[in-house]
């Protein structure tokens, strides 16, 4: 069976075929710049050499279009046609408190995902646009909606409410969701088979870090609760976010300021996080570093922060668990910085007794435990795979 894997932004379009025979990918790309003048395809074939094309794509149809001409074509395709393709999985940013597992698209599914446009602004129209467009150019094709909330619907109350009056949860379903759930589930599962954990009573914690960055508990591979809120904002110091913040913050600079909440949001989600710890320096870990390590202290600082923040989170679910078993670090900064591995395991971890060894450590990009052999917490790293997490819950819904 192969899957075709699609998560769409608002003017993008990334794409996987994975043949699930043994979830190897056949063929990937990405459509740029869709109705924007200077719009191109990039298409990868496995084995092969890259294809580029730059053509006009009006609409997420015509992008879909391009792709679906790209995977059969006869000197760079993968397929003989679409009829090859089981099913198409869909990445779908929020389903609200409705849907707490992927599932096959329907009309009342769309009107969910509709539903949620003012939660998820900036993906989840542009995620329903991928559908339709998927929808009438494969006609009769399972599409299978993949919620990244879905993982963290199983919290119980005490960790998504908030503590506002009731009446917000009520009438509007203010409550924490959780996002990376994709990665975190697929992460989370990983941990328990690569570390050999009991699959039913595991304590995993997964420290999702990147530009967009996330914590997230979970018991037998079932999330117990997640750094992100009602949006992304809340949590971590990220990229370009500003992670937990005191909300008298927001009515203080907007007074002093003279702006109004909408601007002061875009502030905390587009203009602060490290890039505006740093003063300006870059959204860009790397950059940051090599700033911190030519003597900026705002970078320093910003960085410190950063650590700081995840070893706060790691240490608040070793709590709510009362206990953890493994803790695993994913993404582009969980993945490839050693240095922070290291430095939030040993200069905040041990008490857990947490203990990393240098050698294991000294790794990027694969599968490893990176902790020491009598470390009391096995410390992993394990890079995340969102679109084979998409394509195994795809075939799953397929396949009953």
């Amino acid at each position: 069976m192969k899957i075709f894997v699609v998560n769409c932004g608002s003017s993008s379009l990334k794409y996987q075929l994975i043949d699930m025979e043994n979830e190897s990918v056949l063929a990937k790309g990405l459509c740029e710049r869709i109705g924007i003048e200077g719009s191109k395809l990039t298409h990868t074939p496995s084995g092969g050499e890259k294809f580029e094309k730059e053509t006009p794509m009006p609409s997420h149809k015509d992008a879909i279009k391009l792709v679906l001409e790209a995977l059969t074509d006869k000197d760079h395709g993968v397929i003989e046609n679409t009829d090859d393709i089981t099913a198409v999985g869909h990445r779908v940013l929020h389903g609200g408190n409705i849907y707490t597992d992927s599932i096959q698209v329907n009309d009342d599914v769309k009107k969910v995902i509709r539903e949620c446009f003012d939660l998820g602004p900036l993906h989840n129209p542009a995620n329903l646009i991928g559908i339709e467009a998927c929808e009438a150019a494969m006609p009769g094709k399972p599409n299978i909606a993949v919620f990244d909330t879905a993982f963290g619907m199983s919290m119980k109350e005490k960790a998504y409410l908030y503590a506002i009056p009731s009446e917000y949860y009520e009438k509007y379903k203010v409550r924490r969701y959780g996002f990376h759930g994709t990665s975190h589930k697929f992460v989370s599962g990983e941990a328990i088979k690569f570390g050999g954990l009991d699959p039913k009573t595991a304590k995993v914690i997964v420290c999702h870090l990147g530009n967009g960055a996330s914590i997230s508990a979970s018991i037998g591979g079932k999330c117990v609760d997640t750094s992100m809120g009602l949006t992304p904002l809340e949590g971590l110091i990220m990229g370009t976010r500003s992670g937990d913040i005191d909300p008298a913050v927001l009515q203080f600079i907007c007074n002093h300021e003279n702006i109004d909440v909408n601007e002061m949001l875009t502030i905390l989600n587009k203009k602060s996080g490290i890039l505006g710890m740093s003063g300006g320096i870059s959204s860009d870990f790397r950059d940051v570093g090599k700033a911190a390590d030519e003597g900026n202290e705002k970078a320093k600082n910003a960085l410190e922060a950063f650590r700081y923040r995840v070893a706060k989170y790691i240490g608040a679910y070793a709590a709510a668990m009362n206990g953890v078993d493994a803790i695993a670090f994913t993404a582009g900064v969980g993945e490839n910085d050693k240095e922070a591995r290291k430095l939030i395991c040993e200069e905040y971890l041990g008490y857990l007794g947490v203990k990393i060894d240098d050698d294991a450590n000294n790794v990027r990009g694969k599968n490893a435990v990176i902790s020491a052999p009598d470390s009391k917490v096995k410390v992993m790293l394990l890079p995340t795979n969102e679109e084979l997490a998409i394509a195994r819950e795809t075939l799953e819904i397929v396949s009953k």
